[in-house]
C-alpha cells in the first residue's frame, strides 16, 4: 500500500504500472472496510484522481485528492452513491473512512402517485434513495392527468395540453425523450412561438338569436380583453392595484375604453361587444380555475409565468408521459388504493422515526419524511385530520386563502360538422349579458350559460368531428350532479340555439367531474383576492420550521398550488416534486462526517 506524506497524489501519477495502483487500492479498501471480495469495475486517471470498485453489495467511488476534505458520491458525480468514502489526511498519510450514506437508509414516503409524487420519487431514487414509497388512495397513477375514451377517440378528462412546449419545460422535454408528440410541436418554430397564453386559434363565434357572427363583431371585443388581461398582469410588479379583483378591473377599465374607441357604433353592436366581452370573462374563469374573475386577485394575477412554445397535446394521450415515468422507477414502490388518514409528525415519543403516517386500512408507515402532493382542494376540506399536529397557524391561513376551484369538459362528437373547416375555437356569446358577467344568477335553470363555448379536436384525421365544451365555477360542480342524459340533452338545446339548425344532434357525450371526486375537490389552484406570493412561500414551507429543534424536514409540501409562477400547470406540479427531492438530497448532502481518529501510522 502506498502512502507518502506530501505529494500521495503526484507520486501515484509518476506509478509506471496501473495495476500496482489498482491492487494498491484495493488493499486499503479492504483493510477498512473488512471486504474479502472487491472488483475494480472502472479505472480513470485525471488532475483528480477517480477510481471506481465494486463489491458484490454495492458500488464505491474513490478520489484521491490534495484536499484535505472531500465527500465522494456516485459515478455521476453526485454525492448519492449506496456508500460514500471519505478521504483524510492525518499525520500526513491518505486514510479512507467508509460508512453507509444516511441517504440511503432514510425512508420518505410520497403521498400521491400524481405528476408531482412520481417525479419526486424519480429524483429519489435516481439519488441513490432506497426506501422510497408511494402511497395512492386511488387504484391509478397520474392524478389529475388522466386519459379516456369517447367511442374510438382517445381524450384527456383531465390535463390537456403541454403550456409552453420549448426546452425550459420540463414536460415537454420528457415527452420528446419519451416520443409521445407529433413532429409539428418539436419543430423550433413551434417552440420559438411566444403566444404569452393566448394561443392564436381560428374561431367561429355564434349568438343567442342563432347567427354566426361576424369577425367585426367578434374582434375589436376580443383585443380590448386580451389588452385589459396584460394590463391586469402588471400590477404584481408594480403594485397600487386599484380594485381587488380582475373582474372588477375589466369591467371598469372596459367600459371607460369603451365609451373613448366605441363612441361612434350603434347601440346594438356595442351591446354584442360587451356581450363577447362577458364571454372572454368565462373563458378566462376556465383557464384560471375560478368561479368568477371576481374572485382572482389583481394584485398576485401577474404571478402566473408563461412560457414559449404553441401549446400541445400528445396524439396516444397524456397518460403515455406516466406510464413512461412508471416504467423506470423500482416495481413495488406504489402501494395503490391507500388512502391516508394522518399524518403524524414531530414525534416526542421515542420512536425511531419522527413521521408516521396512519393509513385508513390500519396500516402504519414510519419515516423520517413525508412528501405531500395532494391538490390544494383536498388540503382545504380535509386539513384538519391529515396532520397531528394541525398545521401551523400562518401555513392554514394561506391554505385557505389560495383560491381552487373546478374547471369541466364536456365532450359532444358529431356525425358531421357545423363548424369550417379551420376553426380551432367556437364562442357562444349571450345577447342578453352586456352587463359583462361571467356567472348566472340561477344556477340549476341555467347553468349551460357559463359554458363558454368548445375547442375542436384536431386534426380531423385522428378525431374525426369531436369537440371539448368548456365549463368552470359553481355552475359546472352543479352540471357533475345531473345524470349523463340530462347534460346531453341540455347541450344538445343549446348548439341547437345558437347554430339556429334545429336539427344537429351529437353521437356521444362525455363530461368530467372534477369536484366530486373525493380526491382532487376540484382543477386547480389560482391566486384568489386575498392572497399574495407569500401564501405560496407558506404553502411550500416545509415542517417542522426553520429554527426548530426538531429534526428538520419531516413533512414537505409539493404540487402545482406550490409552485410560485407555474400553478395550475404540469410543469409546475413536476417541477415542486423534484424541488422537494432536491431539498432532501441536499440535506443529506451536506451532513458532515463523523469525526475521524488520527493516524498512528
Amino acid at each position: 500500500m502506498f502512502s507518502v506524506a506530501v505529494q500521495e497524489p503526484e507520486y501515484m501519477e509518476t506509478l509506471p504500472n496501473t495495476q500496482e495502483i489498482r491492487l494498491s487500492i484495493m488493499e486499503l479498501i479492504c483493510t477498512f472496510t473488512s471486504q474479502s471480495q472487491l472488483v475494480a469495475a472502472s479505472y480513470s486517471l485525471t488532475t483528480i484522481n477517480a477510481f471506481y470498485f465494486e463489491t458484490p453489495y454495492r458500488k464505491i467511488l474513490f478520489l484521491s485528492s490534495r484536499n484535505s476534505y472531500l465527500p465522494l458520491g456516485g459515478r455521476d458525480g453526485t454525492v448519492n452513491s449506496y456508500t460514500c468514502l471519505w478521504l483524510t489526511r492525518a499525520s500526513g498519510v491518505a486514510l479512507v473512512y467508509h460508512q453507509l450514506t444516511m441517504s440511503a437508509e432514510a425512508k420518505i414516503v410520497i403521498i400521491g402517485c400524481g405528476i408531482s409524487g412520481i417525479s419526486a420519487a424519480h429524483r429519489l431514487v435516481n439519488a441513490g434513495f432506497r426506501h422510497v414509497r408511494i402511497v395512492e388512495a386511488t387504484a391509478r397513477s397520474g392524478g389529475r392527468i388522466k386519459t379516456g375514451r369517447l367511442g374510438d377517440n382517445i381524450i384527456e378528462i383531465g390535463a390537456n395540453w403541454i403550456h409552453g412546449p420549448s426546452e425550459e419545460n420540463p414536460v415537454f422535454r420528457l415527452a420528446r425523450k419519451y416520443g409521445l408528440l407529433d413532429p409539428e410541436a418539436l419543430t423550433p418554430e413551434n417552440q420559438a412561438m411566444d403566444v404569452e397564453g393566448h394561443p392564436p386559434w381560428v374561431p367561429n363565434a355564434f349568438s343567442s338569436s342563432g347567427r354566426k357572427l361576424n369577425p367585426e363583431d367578434f374582434y375589436p371585443a376580443q383585443e380590448m380583453f386580451v389588452e385589459l388581461l396584460d394590463a391586469s398582469s402588471e400590477f404584481e410588479s408594480q403594485g397600487g392595484e386599484p380594485l381587488a379583483c380582475v373582474g372588477d378591473f375589466i369591467r371598469s377599465e372596459a367600459q371607460r375604453r369603451t365609451a373613448e374607441k366605441w363612441k361612434d357604433i350603434d347601440a346594438a353592436t356595442r351591446s354584442l361587444r360587451l356581450s363577447v366581452i362577458s364571454n372572454m370573462l368565462k373563458v378566462e374563469c376556465c383557464v384560471n380555475g375560478a368561479h368568477s374573475m371576481d374572485e382572482v386577485g389583481l394584485g398576485a394575477f401577474g404571478l402566473y409565468k408563461t412560457l414559449p412554445g404553441l401549446d400541445c397535446t400528445f396524439p396516444g394521450g397524456y397518460e403515455g408521459l406516466i406510464k413512461n415515468l412508471m416504467s423506470e422507477l423500482p416495481g413495488g414502490l406504489v402501494s395503490y388504493n391507500q388512502p391516508v388518514r394522518c399524518v403524524h409528525w414531530n414525534n416526542t415519543e421515542k420512536r425511531e422515526n419522527p413521521v408516521m403516517i396512519e393509513c385508513e386500512d390500519g396500516e402504519t408507515i414510519a419515516a423520517d419524511h413525508v412528501i405531500v402532493t395532494v391538490p390544494l382542494g383536498y388540503l382545504k376540506k380535509h386539513h384538519s385530520a391529515l396532520f397531528c399536529p394541525p398545521l401551523p397557524l400562518h401555513k392554514l391561513h394561506s391554505v385557505q386563502r389560495l383560491g381552487f376551484g373546478t374547471n369541466n369538459k364536456i365532450y359532444v362528437e358529431f356525425d358531421s360538422p357545423w363548424w369550417d373547416a379551420d376553426c380551432e375555437v367556437i364562442y357562444f356569446v349571450w345577447e342578453d349579458e352586456d352587463a359583462m358577467v361571467d356567472q348566472v344568477p340561477d344556477v340549476q335553470r341555467s347553468w349551460i350559460k357559463k359554458l363558454f363555448g368548445f375547442t375542436v379536436l384536431k386534426p380531423t384525421e385522428r378525431y374525426g368531428h369531436v369537440l371539448c365544451g368548456w365549463i368552470a365555477g359553481h355552475e359546472s360542480e352543479y352540471m357533475e350532479t345531473l345524470s349523463e342524459q340530462e347534460v346531453a340533452h341540455t347541450v344538445t338545446q343549446l348548439i341547437r340555439r345558437f347554430t339556429g339548425n334545429p336539427t344537429v344532434t351529437p353521437r356521444r357525450v362525455l363530461r368530467s367531474q372534477w369536484f366530486h371526486d373525493p380526491w382532487t375537490c376540484g382543477s386547480y389552484s389560482h391566486p384568489a383576492t386575498s392572497c399574495s406570493a407569500q401564501d405560496i412561500d407558506n404553502l411550500m414551507e416545509p415542517l417542522p420550521m426553520k429554527g426548530s429543534q426538531s429534526q428538520p424536514l419531516q413533512v414537505l409540501f409539493a404540487g402545482e398550488a406550490t409552485h410560485p409562477c407555474y400553478f395550475s400547470t404540469v410543469h409546475g406540479g413536476l417541477l415542486t416534486g423534484w424541488r422537494e427531492a432536491d431539498r432532501l438530497i441536499s440535506h443529506y448532502s451536506s451532513i458532515s462526517p463523523p469525526e475521524l481518529p488520527k493516524s498512528k501510522l
